[in-house]
């Protein structure tokens, strides 16, 4: 028979899946200092069956070792993306009984995962991206001429670190440039749905079934477009990823149709929401400490600290879910075959038994084995690409201007998943 579990108290239940905590980020991050003293592996119920009891991790050691082991803890049986169970049973009806509104490489566990991971990941090794590097210079060159021509102010969010990373990766997967607008607001809506400004409701306060039928929305519009992309890379090849995709077999078979737009909606989503947040982070960072703007300015040898930094800081994917294959243990907790677990970035990327004073945006922290891409199997496919564009974007900026200060307060979304900041007003000199 099961022991009785001890679920955490109403309050930080609620906190814990709250859009708003992720955008309050101080008090969410002094909640997880204290269930990592009190209650590391902790029971989260919610009240009247609002969503299935999961175990929340906060440890660095333990989401680590949940991240790397694979066989034990499940991306598939359950949905990896935490959900009201309002919003499962919407997407069941939807997809026919799966809990995953979009099949991908996340939601796929071995053997089929790396199959398809094998697809697309030589396109963002370190040799292939050295191909591209000069082309990913001129977007970034691009992108710093429009943010000087906007004048001595701008919210950088809007006009360098959500469109820079979309534009490179748009490029890879072989979207025409006219039509990034379109993915920009698709993925806004898939990502930050529970946000007003990123859902485009401009509604403050949408029901889970609201929040969720914008999602799928985005999704239905995503597969559209990238039904046309797949006829025509079909017939006319060209030398992106898409095409790798269109064409792509598993096993001899061709993908499905919903494989494919899967495995489309998370290139075209994931490849450059979460290097926004990333970069913007870095960016929040240096114009509260002008000293080491100047600093980086001088020795650009200190830019790798930066970028790697600026993803730990920001941890631009905050959780993911798995799902317990066997009976084991974490954390001195009994787990149960079938338990759901929330693998929480933030809070591993903030563990002072990892990282010295880990709120101290630190560019010089060493090592910095951070969490923010994964590990394991399902370590991010893009990581070496969102160095890269965060890297050159950066020696483009710290070329071109002189100082930067904030000129506003900076706003983080209200998501639980995918966050980082949605506005970051800046005031700046060129050089």
């Amino acid at each position: 028979m099961m022991e009785t579990r001890t679920a955490v108290d109403p309050a930080t239940a609620r906190a814990v899946i709250d859009p708003q905590s992720y955008a309050d980020w101080d008090p969410l991050l002094d909640i997880f200092d204290r269930l990592r003293k009190e209650n590391p592996v902790a029971w989260v119920e919610g009240p009247d069956d609002l969503h299935s009891p999961f175990w929340l991790v906060t440890r660095y050691d333990d989401a680590m070792r949940i991240s790397k082991d694979n066989a034990t803890f499940l991306n598939n049986p359950q949905t990896v993306v935490f959900s009201l169970t309002e919003g499962i049973e919407f997407a069941e009806n939807l997809t026919g009984g799966s809990p995953h509104m979009v099949a991908s490489l996340v939601t796929f566990d071995a053997p089929i995962h790396m199959k398809y991971r094998r697809l697309t990941q030589e396109w963002f090794m370190p040799k292939n991206l050295r191909g591209i590097e000069d082309e990913i210079r001129g977007i970034a060159s691009e992108t710093v001429d429009r943010l000087l021509a906007a004048g001595e102010e701008a919210d950088f969010c809007k006009l360098v670190s959500q469109p820079y990373p979309l534009h490179v990766v748009m490029q890879i997967l072989g979207v025409p440039e006219e039509d990034e607008p379109r993915m920009l607001m698709l993925t806004q809506q898939m990502f930050g749905g529970q946000d007003e400004d990123l859902n485009q409701s401009g509604m403050k306060e949408l029901t889970t079934e609201q929040i969720t039928q914008l999602v799928a929305g985005a999704v239905k519009d995503f597969e559209a477009y990238f039904a046309g992309l797949t006829a025509e890379k079909r017939a006319h090849p060209t030398d992106d990823v898409a095409s790798t995709i269109a064409n792509a077999t598993v096993d001899g078979e061709p993908l499905n149709d919903r494989d494919m737009m899967g495995y489309y909606i998370i290139v075209a989503a994931a490849g450059h929401d979460t290097t926004s947040a990333s970069t913007a982070g870095a960016m929040l960072a240096l114009a509260r400490d002008p000293e080491q703007w100047a600093r980086v300015r001088a020795d650009l040898s200190l830019l790798p600290g930066i970028v790697e930094e600026a993803i730990r800081w920001t941890s631009p994917v905050q959780h993911f879910m798995r799902t317990a294959a066997q009976d084991t243990e974490v954390g001195g907790q009994r787990i149960a075959e079938g338990d759901w677990l929330m693998i929480n970035y933030v809070a591993a990327n903030h563990d002072p038994a990892q990282f010295d004073n880990p709120r101290k945006f630190d560019a010089a922290r060493s090592p910095n084995r951070h969490l923010a891409f994964g590990a394991g199997a399902h370590q991010c496919l893009g990581l070496h690409l969102a160095r890269l564009e965060m890297r050159i974007l950066f020696e483009t900026l710290l070329d071109r201007i002189e100082t930067v200060e904030l000129a506003g307060e900076p706003r983080r979304a209200k998501s639980t998943f995918v966050g980082g900041l949605k506005t970051l007003p800046l005031r700046f000199a060129a050089a």
